[in-house]
């Protein structure tokens, strides 16, 4: 059963990077594709193209931050000792990670609630900065724990693996806007170089995770716990997986033909 939990905790936490990582890396990178879709003659002024971009990720959101509060439970239910040590010690990393996943959303849900310039182009560069500050926290709170918790987090090595995650993000969120936007005929093409950079986003995460699997045994719930967990989790294992292929089948390129009709306005 230990075994198991310790794959399920592995699966929640890459899957979070391979998906939630194309959100934060669109969030990081909006200033650059909207400049890169004027560049390309595309219509729309660079705010319309900002709100496009915005728009291609909106459906994804939700669904994929359900997969960090999934981190959360399992870490909380599953390793309740390692749980209070990681927090302790990654305190204003994990304030940090929480400031700026509210002010990410934050962004996203206030940036169309007026209709003036200045109103969007200020919660644009939250959003930007946010998605920022998540990406490189993260890396940071990564390299803290595969070395075992330092005093001083933002070292050069912490820093250099925030950099490492927000350029893995960032790739990701140029590919899936690819996708995203790609017409029928270049969905397969652009399909597999997503799949490529959800590989290459979740790697940061998957290689330190590796490396703590016998700390992580070490710190594992009693056997009846985990069975009692494991009555509890269960029945709605389903019903989650069920909703995250509703929402890329939903949502795909391949659902419509035309660019307008792909991407509602959720944001």
């Amino acid at each position: 059963m230990e075994i198991i939990w310790l794959a399920v905790f592995a699966v929640l936490l890459i899957g979070y990077f391979a998906l939630e990582g194309f959100d934060i890396g669109v969030g990081m990178m909006l200033p650059v594709l909207s400049r890169a879709g004027e560049r390309a003659g595309e219509p729309g002024t660079r705010q319309a193209h900002r709100d496009r971009l915005v728009a291609a990720m909106a459906p994804f959101l939700l669904a994929n931050e359900i997969w960090l509060v999934a981190v959360a439970g399992t870490l909380f239910g599953v390793f309740p000792a390692l749980e209070g040590t990681v927090l302790n010690g990654l305190y204003p990393l994990v304030v940090a990670l929480l400031v700026c996943w509210v002010l990410r959303d934050a962004g996203l849900w206030f940036r169309r609630r007026l209709d003036g310039r200045a109103w969007r182009a200020f919660w644009d560069l939250v959003l930007c900065a946010a998605s920022w500050g998540l990406a490189l926290t993260w890396g940071i709170a990564l390299a803290s724990i595969a070395r075992g918790l330092p005093d001083q987090p933002f070292d050069p090595l912490g820093l250099l693996y925030g950099a490492v995650v927000a350029a893995a993000f960032a790739f990701h969120g140029r590919t899936f806007v690819a996708w995203r936007l790609s017409a029928s005929s270049e969905v397969r093409h652009t399909g597999r170089r997503l799949l490529l950079s959800a590989a290459v986003a979740a790697l940061p995460v998957a290689v330190p995770l590796a490396a703590l699997i016998p700390s992580l045994l070490d710190h594992v719930a009693p056997s009846a716990t985990l069975n009692v967990l494991s009555l509890m989790v269960l029945p709605f294992t389903p019903i989650v997986v069920g909703a995250q292929v509703w929402v890329w089948r939903t949502f795909g390129p391949t659902r419509s033909t035309g660019a307008a009709a792909r991407i509602p306005s959720f944001f």
